[in-house]
């Protein structure tokens, strides 16, 4: 029976490992600090539009802290800056038959941005990219919120760099009976580059503005990702167009006293300490930099993120428009297709119609 390791106790991680639990598909959690110690004591508190519940996850400290099996699975669910490390430490490691885990087991990389799995490569033979949305919350350690109503999430999942096994296919079964529905895909970078271009306007909401402000940027960003995109001779998939799983029937709900929030304003309020907005603006202004495509919004938001995590600044303590020259900016130009590869049109059974993905 496949065990999954869910390495990262962040909001994907926890929900995952809740999901799995009450699916009753083994798994277990690897958490540290304040969200180790709270697990480790008490059942996750685990809260859903009109469901409160407390589940007890099994949880390690580590990969000394496990014996790990030749059929468990990998989930690497950390944020991408932190993947690197974490890669490394997974990479000494072998399973009870002896053998190197890098050789024996498959590695799934559920991270936001394009560099996890060209970095877990190095490491592993078998990479797994994910590209995963879920309205998913983690703010105070041994509480998780996911605002799905029905669903957990959605995720796109295939060999990287590309291709499909019926590993693959094992793992989106499970993640499926778990509340995830998945889609298998051929060429998961496709997957990912439609998700990066979502995620670009995660650092734009720890900005103070109205929502005209931040559609106008946030457009701006995406903007500079296609024109590197096509540079770069790299395609983006239509979720529209090509995605099998039916993304307007994912209803998102209210949970009292806990609002919808992306990752990266949850890192900086939760006072982490870094933000992964190196690894998405910032991977734009690399890939831009590689094929002579200039990116000054989302380098000026990178630097501007950077700045505030250093000074320990709250969500909402500056402006938007004291970052970004907004007269610079063609709102004319601002793309409302509807077949724009962005995020899935995720519908809302409450007033809002806007969902928080990680």
């Amino acid at each position: 029976m496949t065990r999954y390791v869910v390495i990262g106790a962040g909001a994907v991680g926890t929900a995952l490992a809740a999901e799995f639990t009450l699916a009753g598909i083994d798994s277990v959690l690897v958490a540290r600090g304040a969200q180790l110690r709270a697990l480790t004591t008490r059942p996750l508190r685990y809260l859903r539009p009109g469901d409160a519940r407390d589940v007890r996850v099994a949880v390690a400290s580590g990969p000394e802290d496990i014996e790990l099996h030749a059929d468990d699975v990998l989930m690497l669910t950390v944020k991408a800056h932190q993947a690197e490390a974490t890669l490394a430490d997974w990479s000494r490691i072998v399973v009870d038959s002896g053998e190197s885990v890098t050789t024996t087991l498959p590695l799934v990389t559920l991270q936001n941005g394009l560099d996890t799995e060209r970095g877990a490569s190095r490491y592993f033979t078998q990479v797994v990219g994910a590209s995963i949305w879920t309205p998913a919350r983690y703010q105070d350690p041994g509480v998780t919120t996911v605002h799905g109503v029905d669903q957990a999430g959605l995720v796109w999942i295939g060999r990287y760099p590309g291709g499909t096994d019926d590993t693959v296919r094992a793992i989106a079964a499970d993640l499926a009976s778990a509340r995830f529905p998945s889609q298998v895909v051929d060429d998961i970078g496709r997957w990912k580059r439609s998700k990066l271009l979502s995620n670009l306007g995660n650092a734009v909401d720890v900005f103070a503005a109205d929502a005209a402000t931040r559609q106008l940027v946030e457009e701006a960003l995406r903007r500079e990702a296609r024109q590197v995109f096509a540079a770069a001779g790299l395609s983006v998939a239509d979720n529209a167009a090509e995605s099998q799983l039916d993304t307007t029937q994912f209803a998102v709900g209210d949970i009292p006293g806990h609002a919808r929030a992306r990752s990266t304003w949850q890192s900086l309020q939760r006072g982490a300490g870094s933000v992964e907005t190196d690894y998405l603006n910032g991977e734009i202004v690399l890939l831009g930099k590689q094929v002579g495509v200039d990116t000054p919004v989302n380098r000026t938001i990178q630097n501007a993120v950077r700045r505030l995590v250093v000074e320990g600044s709250a969500p909402g303590e500056v402006q938007l428009s004291s970052v970004v020259d907004l007269s610079t900016l063609d709102a004319a130009a601002i793309d409302v297709r509807t077949d724009d590869p962005d995020a899935p049109a995720l519908s809302s059974s409450s007033s809002s119609s806007v969902a928080s993905r990680s």
